[in-house]
């Protein structure tokens, strides 16, 4: 098996592997960051610097859209949230529906890898513990720049330290 053909089988397995826990997902991210991962998502939306007025933002790798949730206080253009598990989605639309966010934030079935839209679509891209999750980190996080239009900001929030050697 070639390594292509090793990140396609790896990445058939995500899909299914986060739609049979979707609905223990939010308190699987609470208990083992012990709730920390609230602030985390706060503060790396705090980050965002105010020149960015409206954004329109893509959140990659949602899950259940508690990133694209805490985006939204930045009062955005919109915010397309993005996973690869249809039962994530699900549940994030009914937390969005829940908010009164559904003007907002829309969900798509989209691959983090192979990004559904076109180049400089976006002035922020998000991803939140999501990156780990890539069969390809490179290939995940260059689909999110060639999304960002020019001098757009890409925001990762991830439980491990990156590995520069790649």
């Amino acid at each position: 098996m070639n390594n292509q053909e090793t990140l396609n089988k790896d990445k058939n397995h995500i899909g299914p592997m986060f739609d049979s826990i979707a609905r223990r997902y939010d308190f699987l991210n609470h208990f083992l960051s012990f709730g920390i991962d609230r602030l985390w998502r706060k503060e790396a939306i705090g980050t965002i610097p105010a020149k960015y007025v409206n954004p329109r933002i893509i959140d990659v790798a949602t899950g259940t859209g508690d990133f694209a949730i805490a985006a939204s206080k930045l009062h955005p253009a919109g915010i397309i949230a993005i996973d690869i598990s249809e039962n994530m989605l699900v549940i994030g639309r009914k937390k969005v529906d829940s908010l009164g966010l559904s003007d907002i934030i829309s969900f798509q079935n989209c691959d983090s890898e192979n990004i559904c839209f076109d180049d400089s679509t976006f002035d922020v891209a998000t991803v939140a513990f999501g990156v780990r999750n890539f069969s390809d980190p490179v290939r995940g996080l260059s689909e999110m720049n060639r999304v960002l239009r020019k001098g757009g900001l890409a925001v990762v929030l991830e439980f491990s330290k990156p590995d520069v050697s790649f």
